[in-house]
């Protein structure tokens, strides 16, 4: 895949990705690119350096899922002992939280997921939380 800055007729600046080089040129000569403003198919590429995505590749042969620095083993360590140790509740975190500190349902260690509003009014009410250095897996039942 490689992506494109590009610009119209009319001079409007967009960004498209394509498959190759190869693949762009056969789409403009279709008339199938257009100007994402404007709808004009009078695009051609402007100056840039393409960004070409590539597989990654690893040079030692581990799997990319291997902890390369003692920091990320420190951090996937981290992560197996919070999965392990802890119920994960998703979405309902804010809730099972608040729950636990108001003495509604028995302590326990949990972890899950809270948006911005949630996690500050958590904190507002002195309902002892923190954040993960890490996303939570998706757990299914």
């Amino acid at each position: 895949m490689i992506q494109y800055a590009l610009r119209c007729e009319e001079g409007h600046d967009f960004d498209s990705w394509f498959q190759s080089g190869a693949a762009f040129d056969q789409l403009k000569a279709a008339g199938h690119v257009s100007c994402a403003v404007c709808g004009s198919v009078a695009v051609d590429k402007a100056v840039m350096a393409p960004r070409v995505s590539v597989p990654a590749k690893v040079e030692t042969g581990k799997a990319l899922s291997t902890p390369a620095t003692a920091q990320e083993k420190a951090l996937a360590d981290l992560r197996r002992h919070v999965e392990s140790n802890a119920d994960y509740v998703g979405p309902r975190f804010a809730e099972e939280a608040r729950s636990m500190h108001l003495g509604s349902v028995p302590d326990r260690a949990i972890y899950g997921e809270a948006n911005g509003a949630e996690a500050r009014k958590l904190i507002e009410d002195g309902v002892p939380v923190a954040p993960l250095p890490f996303v939570p897996n998706r757990k299914t039942n």
